[in-house]
């Protein structure tokens, strides 16, 4: 059974869709989907302790042998990505019941959970699969999953966000798509190991520079990297709860792991940095983002828009490590996604408890929380701080690792530019702080409790992670120094 893992990943969530369809009961729809993203959960963390132990993983479907067949490859950053996925879809879904019967209308519920699970199988296929083309059309099943959910929202400004999200994700595609045609006219094969082995030989044509131009801004558009970033703060902000905590977690980040294999696998063997001038286009647009998006994050009144913001800025952190091309830079890039995804997580659930008890998410609901809803501010607060970087939280590893890349490729300017910026995540995390702690409840508030245990707990469990991983990151910097290594050194080994 363990050889048949890679598929089984895959093919568990995708068979189970149809199944939460039929089924239409939402509660038994929520248990049946709960079951499966903790079964995920467990063939990840199964797979990345085998790659631990014996290095990458090869499984062809049906037995044929790559570039005819195609193949699953996971090597230490696939496992990484594959388990942090996996990890926040289990824990979403534990927290999600009590929010998705306040968020999305009663006979729309099944629905909720037959995309998510949808959604689900794209992420993990294509962080597992070894095909540009298959890689493909697993972004299109996330993505189209992804517009359904955003859309079930109650608020009716859902439906826009959605139909964004829907251009310009389809935009993203056609770009990534036309990329990947230009690639096989030139190769002749789709498989991500072949392409890396053919790619050095026709790199300086025009053909294989178009493709790599078509991908790059495909893909930036997925992760919402500045200035492509239009559709993420009504998305965010506009979907349910629990859809904005699973996305801010996981679909950004995926996209991230997609650019990296095609810059550091299928272009391993080339340097696109040096070549084509990548590095500074990357490394400036990320700049950028850092330092737009957290100003503009500041003035915001709703709480969900701040943060969707701020995940724009955090995307910022992740490419500039990349842009360094160093095993320093690379590994902080790496990391911060894993730490991203918790701290980002952690916020997004304690604002869906805020959004359960008050009914809205905007700075003044949250006036007085503090002392009516101690365990969720503090939650929220704890994400804060591993926002802005403090020491003893997983946003400082990163933002550390980022700095000492700079210092290293002698770019002090930049080490400062991340700490300035950083300084700017104080001022909107300030803001909730204030309002939770330092302003009174309004007079006529009616009184509030705290959200369920089936809730807290799970927004608790990204709390101290947010802690843990900040006290003790060497199993994490091992698994990012070590994938940094292979993919500097031309990806899939």
């Amino acid at each position: 059974m363990s050889t048949q893992l890679p598929a089984l990943q895959v093919v568990l969530p995708l068979l189970m869709a149809p199944i939460a369809l039929i089924i239409r009961n939402p509660r038994f729809v929520w248990m049946l989907t709960l079951i499966v993203t903790w079964t995920t959960l467990a063939i990840s963390l199964s797979l990345l302790m085998q790659v631990l132990d014996s290095g990458t993983i090869t499984y062809r479907i049906g037995g044929w042998a790559a570039p005819w067949g195609i193949e699953y490859v996971l090597d230490k950053v696939g496992a990484f990505v594959l388990v942090i996925v996996s990890a926040i879809g289990s824990l979403v879904m534990t927290y999600a019941r009590r929010s998705v019967e306040q968020e999305i209308p009663a006979e729309r519920i099944y629905l909720f959970y037959t995309m998510f699970l949808l959604c689900l199988t794209g992420l993990l296929g294509i962080t597992i699969t070894g095909d540009v083309f298959n890689l493909f059309v697993f972004l299109e099943i996330s993505s189209l999953s992804s517009y359904v959910m955003i859309s079930l929202g109650r608020d009716r400004r859902a439906l826009t966000a959605a139909y964004r999200y829907l251009i310009m994700g389809t935009i993203g595609a056609t770009f990534y798509i036309i990329g990947v045609g230009l690639m096989y006219m030139m190769t002749g094969t789709l498989n991500m190991a072949d392409l890396a082995t053919l790619m050095p030989a026709i790199a300086d044509t025009r053909v294989i520079q178009a493709a790599l131009a078509f991908l790059t801004v495909g893909i930036c558009l997925k992760l919402a990297l500045f200035p492509l970033h239009l559709w993420l703060p009504n998305a965010y902000t506009y979907a349910p709860s629990m859809v904005t905590a699973f996305l801010a977690a996981t679909a950004t980040k995926v996209a991230v792991y997609i650019l990296i294999r095609i810059i550091f696998t299928v272009f391993g063997g080339v340097n696109v940095f040096e070549i084509l001038g990548l590095q500074n286009i990357l490394m400036t647009l990320a700049i950028f983002a850092m330092f737009a998006a957290s100003t503009i994050a500041i003035y915001q009144d709703n709480a969900k828009r701040m943060f969707a913001y701020s995940s724009i800025a955090q995307v910022g952190y992740i490419i500039l490590g990349l842009s360094f091309a160093s095993e320093t830079g690379m590994a902080a890039g790496i990391i911060h996604l894993f730490n991203h995804a918790i701290m980002k997580c952690t916020i997004f659930l304690g604002l869906g408890c805020v959004a359960l008890r008050m009914g809205g998410v905007s700075i003044r609901d949250m006036y007085g929380l503090g002392t009516r809803m101690p365990w969720t501010m503090a939650a929220i607060v704890v994400g804060g701080l591993s926002l802005i970087g403090i020491p003893m939280t997983v946003g400082f590893v990163s933002k550390w690792y980022l700095v000492r890349a700079a210092l290293e490729a002698d770019m002090w300017p930049v080490a400062v530019l991340i700490v300035l910026s950083s300084l700017l995540a104080i001022i909107y995390v300030w803001r909730i702080v204030e309002a939770a702690y330092l302003k009174p409840a309004p007079e006529n508030a009616e009184p509030v409790s705290e959200v369920p245990l089936s809730m807290l707990l799970p927004l608790w469990v990204m709390a101290l992670a947010s802690i843990y991983f900040g006290l003790d990151a060497t199993n994490t910097l091992t698994i990012a120094l070590d994938a940094a290594d292979i993919l500097l050194n031309g990806g899939l080994q």
